[in-house]
């Protein structure tokens, strides 16, 4: 088993260096207008029609950080991987839209209490060593009566894979969760209203899905 900090810089040395083709992936990047409308329409539905302020924690290369820049919503996105940040504001300044990315440790946001109305993170609570100390800080930065809205998965892989083969077992929810386990994490961490649904159309992934993929929404107590 390792500390937790040896644990961050492992994951943190992953991403850096998925940064450059991480996007190339089509469960990870936007490569069609359809898929594009797919998301857009999903992250509508759950966000609402309104504009909020956002933080997209563990934002990577910005692909949720831009949707919801075009949905009219204020955005900041962290992320621990400096790489994946550089790749996000790359992006950010080819469109009209103005997104703040910074470096940042999910579990130990360097942000004011009651500073956003919604956090996002996509793909984000098994890769951290600590994912109830996370949710714990994401209550922590949302106002009372805000929320969070994670879009996780349940993977199930035979075997860890490249830097996790080392790692893996100091990560409680590696390979993901099945929704109605993380749901009862979030109620057991004190969130309300907790809701989710399946995110299944291939349209989303590019591909027809290999794994199972879920929305999760959980509300701030006041």
């Amino acid at each position: 088993m390792h500390g937790d900090d040896t644990v961050k810089d492992l994951v943190q040395q992953h991403w850096n260096g998925r940064a450059a083709t991480f996007d190339e992936e089509s469960q990870h990047g936007i490569h069609s207008d359809e898929q594009h409308d797919s998301w857009l329409s999903v992250l509508r539905e759950w966000t609402g029609n309104d504009s909020h302020r956002i933080l997209d924690v563990g934002c990577g290369t910005g692909v949720i950080s831009l949707l919801l820049a075009e949905l009219d919503h204020d955005v900041v996105g962290v992320d621990f991987a400096r790489e994946m940040l550089e790749h996000a504001r790359a992006k950010a300044r080819q469109t009209e839209y103005s997104i703040a990315f910074q470096q940042g440790d999910a579990e130990r946001l360097a942000l004011p209490d009651d500073i956003t109305e919604l956090v996002t993170a996509r793909h984000l609570v098994w890769t951290l060593p600590n994912p109830t100390a996370a949710l714990q800080e994401w209550q922590r930065v949302v106002e009372p009566g805000g929320r969070i809205l994670l879009i996780e998965g349940y993977w199930n892989h035979d075997e860890p894979w490249d830097e996790y083969e080392d790692m893996h077992d100091n990560l409680p929810m590696y390979d993901g969760r099945p929704p109605d386990e993380l749901s009862d994490v979030l109620v057991q961490e004190g969130f309300s209203d907790v809701t989710h649904e399946p995110l299944m159309d291939a349209t989303l992934w590019g591909r027809e899905p290999h794994h199972d993929y879920y929305i999760m929404s959980g509300t701030v107590p006041r």
